[in-house]
């Protein structure tokens, strides 16, 4: 039961995402004065659909995006009369371009001379398709916010989680302590799990990034140290040894400090707008590398679904493996407040990829029409520097070949990450 909750809670999530997309392009054609006829969720047949006014507001069957169906996103080709598109001898590719051109006029009324989006002010076509983006943007940045600011963040506290029993090498295979093994300093002075460390070598501890550091820096000495032990103030003293771990600063490098043996209890602390802001900042420089390795991470998600291959835990992922993995963190043996966490972080990540792959300047993304609107702008400004005519719209339907090819491709991509994630999916390792 607690598995279908969070494929449900995954699902309907990332469908109200996609609803919100929509939502943001539908508010900004209407402000504009766009003539809108749907505002659909999902593609395919229709599941459930009602008009209100001048728009039909539905859902359909296949769950991998939505759309808003505004008039006139194809301009008639300059020349033309009003409404009609002339026929010429054309190639395979220009016929395709003029018989959509036409389909597209076919939806213009005569009263909508002045609600076609073709017609719009340059900045209100770019306004109107970055405003789905800009949603999605805005929802990651909410959910970030209520993660951080509401949940707060797992932080190592200056308290021992756990002690460990024996030195093992950074990179070592084993698991376990072997036979005659080494204890640690922590186990051959009896720490404690819930053990607060009030000092070490006379220094008063107040995070555990200082005793973390102070610790990596006395190895090889006997240290004083007091721990709080149940509201009692217990003084030890400890042989520090030294032992290979990975440097904090470069987690490929393995360097020789002191080591005591313990690991930290984490709890989570609130932070602050900047915390999120700056999260929000690398989180996005990270999901921007991840969409220009787009086509590699492809290559990966197609090897591990025909091959033995292990998946990318940080590849693309499709609808099903997003709800597949909601499920599989509602059914964990985790903390609600931490399967709360791991849902939260896993929908702001979603929309802020979302987000910014609908920002890829090619069509039919929405950055395809965001170009052709600042093609617009500097065709115009072009224009009226050099005292030119007003070149008028940008006739994107010239750009329908690449978006006919850029279309199969995203078929092709939602297809085989569905398979991947049906045959060899991203587990949840919680």
């Amino acid at each position: 039961m607690g598995w279908l909750a969070g494929v449900l809670i995954l699902f309907f999530g990332l469908m109200a995402s996609i609803a919100l997309h929509e939502l943001g392009h539908f508010s900004f054609a209407k402000l504009f004065g766009v003539r809108t006829t749907q505002f659909m969720v999902g593609f395919g047949p229709t599941l459930w659909s009602r008009h209100k006014g001048e728009t039909e507001y539905g859902i359909k069957w296949i769950p991998l995006g939505g759309y808003i169906r505004m008039i006139g996103m194809l301009p008639p080709r300059k020349g033309d009369a009003p409404g009609q598109v002339r026929q010429v001898s054309t190639g395979p590719w220009q016929g395709l371009i003029e018989s959509a051109r036409g389909a597209a006029l076919e939806e213009v009324g005569p009263n909508d001379g002045d609600r076609v989006f073709y017609s719009k002010k340059w900045w209100q076509k770019l306004i109107v398709m970055f405003a789905g983006p800009a949603m999605n943007i805005i929802l990651a940045a909410v959910f970030f916010a209520i993660l951080l600011m509401g949940l707060g963040t797992p932080e190592p506290q200056p308290v021992i989680g756990a002690v460990s029993k024996c030195v093992i090498p950074a990179g070592s295979n084993l698991t376990d302590c072997p036979a005659n093994y080494t204890p640690t300093p922590a186990a051959k002075v009896g720490l404690k799990p819930g053990d607060r460390v009030v000092s070490y070598a006379g220094t008063k501890i107040n995070s555990y990034d200082q005793l973390q550091s102070l610790i990596r820096g006395s190895g090889g000495q006997t240290v004083a140290v007091v721990v709080d032990r149940g509201g009692q103030n217990v003084p030890l003293q400890i042989p520090v040894t030294k032992n290979q771990l990975y440097d904090l600063d470069d987690p490929k490098k393995v360097v020789n400090v002191g080591f005591l043996g313990i690991t930290p209890l984490q709890d989570r602390e609130r932070q602050g707008p900047g915390e999120v802001a700056e999260y929000m900042g690398e989180l996005t420089k990270h999901t921007a590398g991840a969409l220009l390795r787009m086509p590699e991470k492809m290559v990966g998600v197609w090897k591990a679904a025909f091959t033995d291959e292990k998946r990318d835990p940080n590849g693309p992922i499709g609808v099903v493996g997003v709800s597949r993995l909601g499920g599989e963190i509602a059914a964990s043996e985790s903390p609600v407040v931490e399967k709360t966490a791991m849902f939260i972080a896993l929908l702001g990540s979603l929309n802020l990829a979302v987000g910014l792959f609908n920002l890829v300047p090619l069509l039919p993304l929405d950055g395809g029409h965001m170009a052709g609107a600042l093609l617009e702008a500097l065709k115009k400004g072009f224009a009226r520097l050099t005292g030119r005519p007003d070149p008028g719209y940008v006739d994107v339907a010239k750009a329908l070949p690449v978006t006919y090819v850029m279309a199969a491709v995203l078929i092709v991509m939602g297809g085989l990450l569905i398979y991947a994630d049906l045959v060899n999916p991203i587990r949840f390792n919680g």
